[in-house]
Order: C-alpha cells, then sequence, then structure tokens
C-alpha cells in the first residue's frame, strides 16, 4: 500500500470502495482488531461479533494459541507444495483423519469450500463416468464454476451462464423428489446438512437416509457439504456426527483454520485414490494452514466442543423465549442459527450493528447468528437482550 493511502484520512472501507474491484462494496464500518468474540472498529468502538467471518473465525479473533502457532511456523516455513513432504502437512492430515468419522481416513487439503466443492464434483464424475449432479433447491456449495453449477440461487447463477452441464435441483427435505432425480447417469448427489445460505434449514434424517439409500441404489456418490457446518459449528466436529449419516465425500473449510484460508475434501475409506496428477492445489496444504488447522483441532478437543454445544442451547433457548410477533420460527443446531421473520430482515441488521452487533441475513427474511465457538454466556445474553428489545 502505498504512503499516501497508508496515512490518508479516510477510512479504510471508503479506500477499499475506492480501489478495490467493485465486487464487494464493504459496509460503513472497517474492523482494525478484536479479541475473542469482540470486534474493534477503526474508532475504537467494540463490537459483538455473530458472523465471525461467515463462520470462519471459529476460535475467535487474537486467538493467543492460534496467533502464536502461526508466528512461530511462519518463523520456520511459510509454503511448501504438496510435490514435497512437510512435517507440518503429515502431522495434520495423521491427526485430521484420525478425528474424523470413522470411514473418512483421506483428506485432499485445498484453500476454500468452493475448492472442496470443485474436487469433490471433479472425482465423482472421475470415478464414476457420469456426469450428472442432484442439488437441492436453496442450497449453496460455491462460486466457481463447478460449484456454482450446483448452487440453486438464481442470482448467483444466470449472470454465468450457461454453467457446467448435467446439474439439476430438488426440494429440499422432500424425499419423493429425490429418489425421482438419482437414476444411472447420477455421479453424485450433494447437500448440506444444514442449509446456511438458505435459511439456516436443517435436513429431516428421512431425507438424509434417504440420500444415501439413493445413492447406493444408483451407484452414485453422496457429497456432503460441512463448509459451514463443520468443526464444532453445530456442537460436534461434524454435524453428521448427529444423524450417523456415512457420506462418500465431505467438503470442508470455513472454521478448519480459524480464519487462516484453508479447505479440505475428505474421502471414504473406500473409495480408490486419485491417479496421479488428476487433480492439485499449488497452496494446498501449505505448511502456514497446517500448523493453524493443528491449533483448532486442539482446542476444539480440549473443551470446546462442549462449550459450543452448551452456548447454542442457550441461545436457542433464550430465542425461543422471546416474545415477540415477528418472530415465525428459530431453527439451526449448536452456534448456527437462524431466526426466521415475518418481515424483511435488512432494517433488523441495521439495527443491530447500531448496538454494536454484527450478524448476517440468510436470505431476505432469516437472521443468521454464527458466532465465534468461544463466546461466553453473558455475551450470549447481552444478544438476547438486545433481540428482544429489537423484535418487541
Amino acid at each position: 500500500m502505498s504512503s499516501s493511502i497508508l496515512h490518508s484520512s479516510e477510512a479504510p472501507h471508503v479506500v477499499e470502495r475506492r480501489l478495490g474491484s467493485g465486487v464487494v462494496q464493504p459496509k460503513e464500518l472497517s474492523f482494525v482488531a478484536g479479541c475473542g468474540a469482540e470486534l474493534v472498529d477503526s474508532e475504537g468502538r467494540v463490537f459483538l461479533d455473530c458472523a465471525a467471518g461467515h463462520g470462519a473465525a471459529s476460535l475467535g479473533h487474537a486467538h493467543p494459541i492460534l496467533a502464536r502457532s502461526i508466528a512461530d511456523q511462519a518463523g520456520r516455513l511459510i509454503t511448501c507444495t504438496p510435490s514435497y513432504g512437510n512435517d507440518q502437512r503429515a502431522e495434520y492430515l495423521a491427526r485430521l483423519s484420525d478425528v474424523l468419522p470413522a470411514g473418512l481416513g483421506r483428506p485432499f487439503l485445498c484453500n476454500s469450500g468452493t475448492e472442496a466443492a470443485e474436487a469433490a464434483l471433479k472425482y465423482a464424475r472421475l470415478s464414476t463416468g457420469r456426469s450428472g449432479v442432484v442439488a437441492c433447491v436453496r442450497g449453496f456449495h460455491g462460486r466457481t464454476m463447478g460449484a456454482l453449477s450446483v448452487t440453486a440461487e438464481k442470482r448467483y447463477r444466470e449472470p454465468f451462464a450457461p454453467l457446467v452441464p448435467g446439474a439439476s435441483h430438488v426440494p429440499y427435505n422432500r424425499v419423493e423428489a429425490l429418489e425421482a432425480a438419482v437414476d444411472e447417469n447420477t455421479a453424485a448427489v450433494i447437500l448440506e446438512v444444514i442449509q446456511g445460505e438458505g435459511g439456516v434449514r436443517p435436513a429431516d434424517e428421512a431425507f438424509l437416509a434417504a440420500a444415501r439409500a439413493a445413492c447406493d441404489a444408483a451407484g452414485a456418490l453422496l457429497i456432503v457439504d460441512e463448509v459451514q457446518t463443520g468443526f464444532g459449528r453445530t456442537g460436534r466436529l461434524l454435524a453428521i456426527e448427529h444423524s450417523g449419516l456415512r457420506p462418500d465425500l465431505v467438503c470442508l473449510a470455513k472454521g478448519i483454520g480459524g480464519g487462516v484460508p484453508m479447505g479440505a475434501l475428505a474421502m471414504a475409506d473406500h473409495l480408490d485414490p486419485w491417479p496421479p496428477g488428476a487433480h492439485g492445489s499449488t497452496f494446498g496444504g501449505n505448511p502456514l494452514a497446517c500448523a493453524a488447522g493443528l491449533c483448532v483441532l486442539n482446542v476444539l478437543q480440549g473443551g470446546l466442543l462442549d462449550h459450543a454445544r452448551a452456548m447454542g442451547e442457550r441461545l436457542m433457548g433464550g430465542l425461543r423465549s422471546i416474545d415477540s410477533k415477528r418472530v415465525r420460527e428459530v431453527r439451526g443446531r449448536g452456534l448456527m442459527v437462524g431466526v426466521e421473520l415475518r418481515e424483511r430482515v435488512a432494517p433488523v441488521l441495521a439495527e443491530l450493528q447500531q448496538r454494536r452487533i454484527i450478524a448476517l441475513p440468510a436470505g431476505p427474511q432469516v437472521l443468521r447468528l454464527l458466532p465465534p465457538l468461544v463466546i461466553e454466556a453473558d455475551q450470549i445474553d447481552h444478544l438476547l437482550t438486545v433481540l428482544q428489545e429489537v423484535l418487541a
């Protein structure tokens, strides 16, 4: 950054609007620091963060163990392509394989959720020799061309059509529609256990079981997108653990690195390995990200999963006790919660920001709460008090 910009009186979000690509227009806030579940803006004001970088900041902000792990690794080696071995990558692969649900033992490391989805779709085509993919209405899997093809929302898709052919969409939680869509041309079914962008909508267990059965009957692969639900977000390491679902491929990202860009595709043990050279990633599994990933696993297993479950129960219980006719439904699991309103959510989000709480939408009428897993009980109670006032 040039000195003229660095010493400018303009706020960072103003500079980003002026010099950025225009893809994202920053809101009227600039955050420069944080601690735990709190963010500090460029004017020194403290905000309660209930968005966590769309769920990526699983350990919150400036977590001392994570910061130290990253700094220590940066002082040794930041990048090492997968063409060579690396101690951090080897240790992380061993640890991740050990903690994933039984049968998911061979992760491919990448950099983001959309890359994990692309890898899953490529593998499904390669291993089955088919091109059809069945996805769900309201599902979201990323913005690259393959992931976008199985994402349902028209506003994401239509500007970039034609997309990768072969994708179809069925209503979420409609067993009959899913069963009718899966046939001998289907390479894979891809779904979220809880739809994030689609309104924080949990899947019915009957729907998940039907997806597994339909894939088995057709010889297709079941891909579960745990990009938002994984790494403690629902109170378990992965959301599939609540139902015992056995997918063939699981897409992972967001909270996996505690905010450091990282993704992974977990592959079932019964699947054949990738042929050499069939896929790859220059930065995937770099030592810096692996050091962060190891730290996240250590902290999660050191008691944070139990804490996230307890805070999720406190949040859900408090939200369901709010006395407001403006609330249609509260749903979710753990610290992934959606409050569906009978009105547009944008004014509520704006009011929360005025009261120094950052939250997210999940569609036009759903308030989405994804706080860092380290959020404390008094912060949950403060959030509930403010929401009661805002929604009264």
